[in-house]
């Protein structure tokens, strides 16, 4: 039996990212797959690039991915800028480069990966999906290419971790890392299967929460005077997104 990783949504936690890594160490396995938004949200994209390029076997394109490297003004603010110029031009020519979709086959089973859907790196399907998401998922496209209809997709984006099942095919949501949005602890999956074996061989998947120091994150984001403190802050103590704060009358302390 093989067992691999299935990580997405670093969102530049170095903190979380460690305490995943030190945690996939003490398991003992070695083969990682992260599934974009390595940086933007949190204060050290350029090291989760770095980690990402060291440990990971490979990295898919997320939508941060896609537009934090640009150099166009017209979507971002002071944050966005911080972000962007955070990275190093090195960091952004690869950003760019990551493919947009990766494919595994375990136990017989095709599992194809990808940031947040078929269609595009921007389209968002969440946990309460319609029955024409869910088909839209296993779709070939021309973000997944033409190959064979998988038999279990896995994706990131909405930092929500879930898993769904029909007749065979399965949807995994594998969480977030960096800035999980279900509950405070770093989330990723394990995919563990015969890489030579047929549909009879065993196969599972491992949903993981990794605790990890919140406060020392946020005292990074504080020194290094990173812009959007606040719902950063608010977003890794809750779990709750930034956009329902004001709503809830969210503090910002811990």
């Amino acid at each position: 039996m093989e067992r691999v990783a299935v990580i997405s949504d670093l969102h530049g936690n170095v903190t979380a990212f460690t305490a995943v890594l030190e945690d996939l160490r003490h398991r003992g396995i070695s083969t990682v797959y992260n599934l974009g938004d390595v940086a933007g949200k949190g204060p050290r994209g350029s090291e989760c690039v770095r980690l990402s390029r060291l440990h990971c076997a490979v990295t898919v394109r997320g939508n941060w991915d896609d537009f934090l490297p640009s150099e166009a003004p017209e979507w971002r603010d002071d944050a966005g800028w911080w972000w962007h110029n955070e990275l190093t031009p090195e960091d952004r020519r690869w950003l760019q480069s990551l493919p947009l979709s990766h494919e595994i086959v375990l136990s017989g089973r095709r599992i194809r990966m990808f940031h947040a859907s078929a269609k595009s790196v921007y389209h968002r399907v969440h946990a309460r999906h319609t029955d024409d998401d869910f088909e839209g998922m296993f779709a070939a496209t021309e973000l997944t290419g033409n190959g064979p209809r998988p038999d279990t997709v896995c994706y990131g984006d909405i930092h929500d971790a879930f898993v769904s099942t029909y007749r065979g095919r399965t949807l995994v949501n594998v969480g977030s890392v960096g800035n999980p949005l279900d509950e405070p602890q770093a989330s990723y999956v394990i995919l563990e299967g015969e890489p030579d074996g047929g549909r009879s061989a065993p196969f599972g998947i491992q949903f993981v929460r990794v605790p990890y120091d919140i406060e020392a994150e946020i005292a990074v984001a504080t020194a290094l005077g990173m812009p959007a403190l606040e719902p950063y802050a608010i977003e890794l103590r809750t779990a709750v997104y930034r956009g329902q704060h004001a709503a809830l009358g969210l503090p910002s302390g811990p």
